[in-house]
């Protein structure tokens, strides 16, 4: 091999080098915003989670006269079968844990709750900012325990 080829190589070399430096900086600059993007996909389904639950759970009192009665986290509530579609309230939500069913609990009178999930402070504060006024002491949503969060349908 001549020194012609052997600075030829060097060239390549360096230039992938760079390359792949160049793509590793890139990678790491979009890495903040890909995590942005998963988290504010997770806010959105879980607040349409809620709302769909609220509406089945408000048309449930409405038609029996009476919310139903307490449940056990992960499972439908004896005579809601017909209005919650076992697949979303049943299903691990969008932040692991499960949904719950609380009635005469925690000092209101009916609430819907997220138990046991790895949602993490800053995000149930961006969630409770769109859904309710950005307490999480106050308001219709609350943190109702160290891994519970509740939206409060009846005071």
């Amino acid at each position: 091999m001549n020194a012609k080829e052997n600075r030829t190589r060097a060239f390549t070399l360096v230039e992938i080098m760079i390359l792949v430096i160049i793509i590793g900086m890139l990678a790491t600059m979009a890495l903040p915003y890909v995590g942005k993007a998963r988290e504010s996909s997770q806010n959105v389904r879980l607040m349409n989670d809620w709302r769909i639950f609220m509406a089945a759970f408000e048309s449930y009192a409405t038609e029996m006269g009476e919310f139903p009665e307490n449940g056990s986290s992960g499972q439908i509530p004896a005579g809601m079968e017909g209005h919650l579609g076992e697949t979303a309230w049943t299903a691990v939500t969008a932040v692991g844990g499960s949904w719950d069913w609380d009635l005469e609990q925690f000092g209101f009178t009916a609430g819907i709750s997220l138990v046991d999930s790895s949602i993490v402070a800053g995000q149930m504060r961006n969630v409770d900012e769109k859904l309710d006024d950005g307490d999480l002491a106050n308001g219709l949503f609350r943190q109702t325990g160290a891994t519970r969060l509740t939206y409060i349908l009846e005071l």
